[in-house]
């Protein structure tokens, strides 16, 4: 079986890596190897290499910088997955593509299903819904899978930020109401490759951690489980602060939990908190 993956030095790409088949033969690419922007060089690679399976994991995902360079980030997550699909349904392979909670307003009460009105709120959000829509249009058959506050041992994530914050600091002001579910790009990595071994029907999915909390809240469990491991000499006050309280260029929604229901055929929802004693164990 031959996989082709994009977005191969970032969170979900590097936990993608370490779960595939030794059966497989995988080209894993970076942007520095295939920049997925340039419509000729994915259809060259994608010819010359004939996967059966294109798993796409890039994006642009520097929220606020989008709204300063929302020609990059269309480039990367509109116009680079639809020539990802084009070159998919040239060659007979299967499409992954992964998507964003920030196609939501965030004015709900209740997880998101599917099916539910989008209305992303900012460049992020609208680039990236962008991109599913094209995804759709030229290969029905793809399945996109969107998630929410990724987290991981590599890369640059929360996790890491606020471990860095806490041995400086004895007390941090974190936004305390935006609700969330932290999930860990391995257990992403596993669903993808539940889907595709259980030849999902395409469409979209939601897949995200199994239990909903603030970001203020996220950051207590992360000292709590770091000082357990040791990785902490003591635990920061965590004091939440509201949105307001915290401007930022882009806009998120105070809302993004979303329903897994869909894809429980196939798994269960990512079990954060175990995911994140797991992360921090690995962490130096």
């Amino acid at each position: 079986m031959k996989i082709l993956l994009t977005g191969a030095n970032g969170q979900l790409g590097r936990c993608l890596q370490d779960l595939f088949p030794k059966t497989a033969e995988v080209l894993a690419l970076g942007s520095a190897e295939l920049d997925i922007s340039n419509q000729s060089a994915v259809n060259t690679q994608v010819e010359q290499f004939q996967p059966a399976i294109i798993i796409n994991a890039a994006a642009y995902t520097e929220v606020d910088k989008a709204e300063s360079e929302p020609e990059q980030a269309a480039a990367v997550n509109t116009y680079a997955p639809a020539y990802l699909a084009s070159a998919a349904k040239k060659v007979g392979a299967k499409f992954v593509h992964v998507s964003t909670d920030y196609v939501f307003e965030g004015n709900g009460t209740q997880p998101y299903i599917e099916s539910d009105a989008v209305y992303p709120l900012g460049v992020y959000g609208k680039t990236k819904l962008a991109g599913e829509l094209l995804v759709q249009s030229i290969l029905p058959e793809a399945i996109i899978i969107r998630t929410a506050w990724v987290f991981s041992e590599y890369g640059n994530n929360f996790v890491k930020t606020m471990l860095r914050l806490a041995k400086d600091r004895p007390e941090l002001g974190i936004v305390g109401d935006q609700l969330g579910c932290p999930t860990y790009a391995g257990d992403i990595a596993k669903v993808i490759l539940a889907t595709l071994e259980n030849s999902a029907p395409g469409g979209i999915y939601h897949f995200c951690g199994d239990e909903q909390v603030t970001w203020a809240e996220f950051a207590s469990a992360i000292f709590q489980q770091a000082e357990q491991q040791g990785k902490l000499a003591k635990q920061p006050k965590v004091n939440a602060i509201t949105t307001a309280d915290f401007p930022t260029p882009a806009k998120r929604p105070a809302y993004s939990v979303m329903s897994t229901a869909k894809i429980s055929e196939f798994t269960a929802a990512s079990p954060w908190r175990q995911s994140l004693a797991t992360v921090l164990s690995r962490l130096d």
